[in-house]
Parts: C-alpha cells; structure tokens; sequence
C-alpha cells in the first residue's frame, strides 16, 4: 500500500516541482460519494490508468518544456486528464483513437478510463488531519443546443459534472462561471475565460484545491536570506527555509539529489523535490524524466537522516495547451473535421489550463483549473444565386419518400 500511495500521491504532486441533462446551478460539483475500498483501488491500478496518467503528464509537460524552458512551470496533470476523459466521452472514429493515443488510453477500454477515473479521484479526495484535496467538475453548455443523454449522464456518474445551460451570448454567463472557478479553488484561481466565443457550445471545467501541513514543519526562524542562482547563472537572494530530520532521500550520483516531503500526519500526499547535481543541470535531468525512469526512481528512496534547504516560493502559472496537446498527436480534435459526434459534434477550440501554488515554512497551498472549450462546426456561408431558364433545360418529377423517379424529360422548345 506504500507504493500505491506513492503512486498516487506522484500524480497529484510531481508539477509542484519541476479541474441528467436540466438547468441547474452546481456550486460544489465534488465526487461526494464513499472512499473505495481496497479492492476498487487494486482493480483502478490494473487497468493501467494510474500509468497512463503518469505518462501523459510527462510527456505534456515535456512538450511545454520545449517552448517554456525559461520559465517557471507548475502544471496539475490530474486536472488536465480529467478535463479531457470528460470530453473523450464524446469522442468516436479516429478522433477517438487520436485523443486515446496522446492520453496514453490505447489499451484501456471507455469504462476502463470512467470508472479508474471515478474510484481514483473519490481516493484522491481527501479531508484528513493535514491535508485537504477538493476536485470538482462541471459543464457549462448553450441553452439552445441538444446534448446526447448518454454523454451528459456519464459525465454526471462517473465524474460528479452536472449539465449548466446558460445563454452565451450575456454577460453573466460569463461571471457564473468564473464565479464556480473561484469558489472551487478557494479564490485562489479567480477565472478561467475571458470570453465566450459566440460558436462555443460546451465547456467541460475542472477543478482541484489541495492544502496540505508538512509532516514535519519547518521553523520559521531558521528561514534566512541565501543565494540562488537561476538559469542564466545571475544571483539572487531568496527565503531559504530549512530542516534537519529523517526522510525518505534519494540520490543518483553525479545527476542528482532527490527528497520526499510528505504532508499531514498520515502521510497519504507529499511533495517530491529533484535537485540536479552542480556538475549537472535542469536541462540534463529533463532529458532523462520519462514513466520508466520515473517508476525506478519512486521504489529507489529509503529513510536517510539529513538537512534540507529550500526555498519558500509562490507562483502562478497560465497556459493555452493546445500547441502542446497537438505535439502529443491530438491535432485532429481541435480541427473542424473532428468526430465528437457522441457529443453532439463540434471540435476542441482551446485547453486553458491555470494554477497556483504557494510553497512555504507550513505547507503547500495550490490550485488548479482546466477548461476545454467546444464550438460547433462554422457554417458555410449564403451565397445569393440568380437563375433564368432561358436556354434548353431538363427536369424530373420524383417521389420524395421512395425517391422514385416518377417522370423526366427536357425542354429545348418551350410550348404553351
């Protein structure tokens, strides 16, 4: 149970280093439904959800350090996956395959994702002493379109989403949305969208709020002004806090250093921090963070009593994932020609993912949002026309129901 727990606690904390059809207004749309037992649990790792999550979030996460290299990153993979199997609901053809394949879903069945996804989250989400772990999801769609009932109903079941229908084209739409960003992170995360678009039909919103207590807290008066040096080798002086004590520590000699910081007194989520060697660099350990090195590296820590120093940081981060999610092989999904016919058609617009994160000598505090935003298929323009018979022409007379041609023939001399 050890290693469960590491696993699961690796999807909720590696960013922190390196979101019945009706008209109903969700304020706390959380999976408040019992703890799995064991067993649930067991059946949810098998299937191979836990690592699929895994990769994809260093993948993507790899894929916006090729744009973003230079600057701080904080993502929550949890929310963005999340986010997404919502909407692979709705997905089908070679859409589906597309969204499966960049997910890392191929050999996962549609159930599989649903109910790993439901039993892994009610675990996740967590009210214990030290920790609190909120996840809620929502949709948000246009009063005017119709949504198939299966989509809606899964997505209620499975991840605890109610349908909102709201008319996109007024302003308050707008601010009830954000408004249930807000309340979901806690205020932490203000909004999500700027605008509606006017072909926007859907957006599936998730929401995460963790807040957890060290373990082992560090004092406040051991904080001090130190050094740090940033990527472009310019100093700066920093709160450093700092502890001496027993953890769970690892090291690859000569790559790096790598320390476990659980939170609460049970111990269920924790931080995991990953130093490069100064003979190293961060672009050094990048190039070896994938799922296979990351499986060797979460087994590879062990007891080791020593001092940590670290600095107190907080930060907030804002990304338009489509560039990255395109990368990963979903590029047909954000094109017109998409197949979301399971929910009711249109293509992905945009993946807007935000987070915060507030690191300091207590704990964590950090928030995150994803939202996929759906728009219907453009029309095609009205084209005026102009037609005069005034030359030769042919005809038919057909039975609309049997498609029957009753009578043809044309006219090159019309009589009266």
């Amino acid at each position: 149970m050890g290693k469960l727990n590491k696993l699961l606690a690796s999807i909720l904390t590696t960013f922190i280093v390196v979101g019945c059809n009706g008209i109903n207004q969700p304020s706390k749309s959380k999976l408040e439904l019992k703890s799995p037992d064991s067993f649930e649990i067991q059946s949810a790792m098998d299937s191979g959800l836990v690592s699929a999550n895994t990769k994809f979030g260093l993948n993507l996460y790899s894929k916006i350090l090729d744009k973003e290299k230079d600057k701080n990153i904080f993502l929550s993979p949890l929310s963005i996956s999340i986010a997404l199997s919502m909407t692979f609901n709705g997905a089908d053809g070679a859409t589906k395959e597309y969204m499966a394949k960049a997910l890392q879903y191929n050999d996962l069945t549609l159930e599989d994702v649903n109910k790993g996804n439901n039993i892994l989250n009610r675990k996740i989400q967590t009210t214990s002493s030290g920790v609190t772990v909120d996840i809620a999801n929502s949709l948000w769609g246009k009063k005017s379109f119709t949504f198939p009932e299966k989509f809606i109903q899964d997505n209620k079941n499975y991840y605890g989403a109610d349908l909102t229908l709201l008319d996109f084209g007024a302003p308050s739409s707008l601010t009830t949305i954000n408004n249930w960003v807000s309340d979901n992170t806690n205020k932490k995360i203000e909004k999500i969208l700027d605008k509606i678009d006017p072909a926007t039909f859907l957006v599936l919103i998730n929401a995460i709020y963790f807040k957890g207590t060290w373990t082992d807290e560090f004092k406040k008066d051991l904080t001090k002004e130190e050094k740090f040096t940033s990527l472009n080798n310019k100093e700066k002086n920093v709160p450093m806090m700092q502890r001496y004590g027993e953890y769970r520590y690892f090291e690859d000699s000569g790559s790096f250093q790598a320390i476990r910081l659980p939170y609460g007194e049970k111990e269920e989520v924790s931080m995991y921090v990953f130093l490069p060697a100064k003979e190293s660099n961060l672009t050094e350990f990048h190039k070896k963070l994938n799922s296979e090195n990351w499986d060797k590296w979460m087994s590879s820590f062990s007891k080791t009593d020593g001092n940590i120093k670290m600095p107190r940081f907080k930060t907030e981060y804002d990304i338009s994932l489509n560039d990255s999610l395109k990368a990963l092989g979903m590029e047909s999904a954000f094109l017109e020609t998409a197949n979301f016919d399971k929910l009711g058609g249109g293509f992905i617009s945009e993946v807007k993912h935000k987070t915060f994160v507030d690191v300091n000598e207590e704990g964590t505090e950090a928030a995150a949002v994803t939202a996929v935003v759906m728009n219907e298929m453009a029309m095609m323009p009205t084209k005026e026309f102009n037609m005069t018979v005034d030359r030769p022409f042919m005809f038919a007379i057909v039975d609309e129901t049997t498609k029957s041609i009753l009578f043809m023939g044309s006219i090159v001399d019309p009589q009266v």
